[in-house]
C-alpha cells in the first residue's frame, strides 16, 4: 500500500510540472497589456490617487447630527512627458459632478486636462483645462491637505479652460498670464437669465500672477490679479496676496483675498435672499478673506497644524431702500489638527482634528430676510495620501 501511495504521489508531481510548463508556454504567446515598445514611455509618467478618507462626526448649534465615513477627496491623476518638450496632466475628481458643462463640454469633475509645451528653459505654454493661477497658498496646496476651504475658494470655478504662459524671469521670480473662460456654465444657467442684463459674447477671464522667492526660499510670495467678464459691462475683480515663511520646523502661510463683483458670482448673499424678495443674483457685492495656516513639524513623524480664517460678505448696492449697512455676514473658522506620518518613504499621514465655523449675520440681514446666526462643528479623523501607484 505504501509503495502505491509513493508511486501515485510521484506521478501527480510530474503531471503538475508538465502542466505548469505548458501553461507557461501558452502565456508566452500573448502580448502584454502595454506593448513592450511602449513601456519605455512609462518611466516619464506618474499615476497618483489623491485621497482624503475619514470618519466625520457633525454638529450644528451644539447638537450632534450623526457620524459617517466619507471620501472628502478622491482625485485620480495621470501626468508625465510624452515628448521631451510636451507634458500632459489629467486629474479627475470623483467627488464632483459628472455632467458635461455647457461652455467647455468637459465634465465638471475634471480638474486638469491640458498640454504644456516647454518653449524654452524659461518659457512654457499651457493649453486645455487647468487651474486658474489666481494666487494664495490656500488654493495652491493639494486639495487633499485642505479640511475646509474659505468662502471665495469654495464657491468659485477654480478649474477653467483656456491658455496660459509662464515665464521664469530669474531664479527667484516667475510670472504667468492666462486667458480663460470665466466660467464652466452659461450666463443663463448661473444667473438665471436676469432680464435687465445681457450676456457677454466673450465671457473670458484674464489672470496675472507673480511667484517670488527671497532669502534662499525662506520667504515666498504668490500674488495675483484677475478680471472676469460676467456679462455686458459686468465684471468681477479678484486679488489674492499669498505669503509664506518657511523655517526648519515651522511653516506660516497667510492669504488675503478680495473679490469685488458687479454680479454676485460667489453667490452667498444671493443665496440668503428668498425668491419672493429677489429671484436673481444681486448686484454689487464684495467678499474678502483673511486666511492663516501654521504647521509645526516638532518631530519628523508628528505635525501640529492650525488653520484659521475670517470671511466677510458685503452687499454694496442701494437697491433696497431699507438697507442701512453694507455688512451682510461674517464667518469665523478654525481648524486645529494633529497629523502622524508613520513612514519616511511614503507620503501618507493619519489626522485627527476639529473643524469649527461660526456664522454671524448683521442686524439688517436678520431683519430683512430672517437670516439667523448659527455654528457648525466637525470632529474628523482619517487618512490623507497622494498614493503613487505608477
Amino acid at each position: 500500500m505504501k509503495i502505491k501511495l509513493i508511486i501515485t504521489a510521484i506521478f501527480l508531481s510530474i503531471a503538475g510540472i508538465v502542466q505548469a510548463q505548458l501553461r507557461q508556454a501558452d502565456t508566452s504567446a500573448y502580448r502584454s497589456l502595454i506593448p513592450v515598445e511602449k513601456q519605455e514611455l512609462l518611466k516619464n509618467v506618474d499615476m497618483i490617487m489623491n485621497m482624503q478618507l475619514g470618519l466625520r462626526n457633525d454638529f450644528q448649534n451644539g447638537e450632534y447630527l450623526g457620524s459617517k465615513f466619507k471620501f472628502e477627496q478622491f482625485r485620480l491623476e495621470i501626468k508625465g512627458y510624452v515628448h521631451e518638450k510636451v507634458f500632459f496632466r489629467f486629474r479627475h475628481r470623483y467627488t464632483s459632478d459628472f455632467e458635461p458643462q455647457s461652455v467647455d463640454k468637459i465634465i465638471k469633475g475634471v480638474d486638469f486636462a491640458y498640454l504644456r509645451f516647454d518653449l524654452s528653459d524659461k518659457l512654457q505654454l499651457t493649453v486645455g483645462k487647468t487651474f486658474a493661477d489666481w494666487g494664495g497658498y490656500e488654493f495652491d496646496l493639494n486639495p487633499i491637505d485642505i479640511y475646509e476651504y474659505s468662502d471665495i475658494i469654495e464657491m468659485a470655478d477654480n478649474f477653467l479652460t483656456g491658455a496660459g504662459l509662464y515665464y521664469q524671469a530669474t531664479k527667484n521670480h516667475g510670472f504667468s498670464f492666462q486667458i480663460l473662460n470665466s466660467r464652466t456654465g452659461t450666463f443663463e444657467e448661473i444667473y438665471d437669465s436676469i432680464p435687465t442684463i445681457q450676456s457677454s459674447k466673450a465671457p473670458l477671464a484674464a489672470v496675472i500672477n507673480w511667484r517670488g522667492s527671497f532669502w534662499g526660499g525662506k520667504f515666498t510670495t504668490l500674488w495675483s490679479y484677475s478680471l472676469f467678464n460676467e456679462a455686458q459691462d459686468m465684471f468681477k475683480n479678484y486679488i489674492a496676496i499669498g505669503n509664506q515663511l518657511k523655517l526648519k520646523k515651522l511653516t506660516v502661510m497667510y492669504d488675503f483675498k478680495w473679490s469685488k463683483e458687479d454680479l454676485d458670482r460667489t453667490g452667498i448673499i444671493s443665496g440668503d435672499v428668498p425668491d419672493d424678495i429677489y429671484n436673481y443674483a444681486l448686484k454689487n457685492t464684495l467678499y474678502y478673506s483673511h486666511w492663516l495656516r501654521v504647521d509645526y513639524r516638532f518631530v519628523p513623524q508628528w505635525q501640529l497644524s492650525f488653520v484659521g480664517f475670517i470671511d466677510k460678505a458685503k452687499w454694496l448696492s442701494d437697491m433696497d431702500p431699507l438697507k442701512d449697512t453694507d455688512d451682510w455676514r461674517t464667518a469665523y473658522s478654525f481648524i486645529p489638527t494633529i497629523e502622524y506620518f508613520p513612514w519616511d518613504n511614503l507620503n501618507l499621514k493619519f489626522f485627527f482634528g476639529y473643524v469649527g465655523r461660526y456664522f454671524d449675520y448683521s442686524d439688517y440681514a436678520t431683519t430683512r430676510v430672517g437670516a439667523q446666526d448659527y455654528n457648525t462643528g466637525r470632529i474628523i479623523f482619517g487618512i490623507i495620501s497622494p498614493l503613487h501607484v505608477l
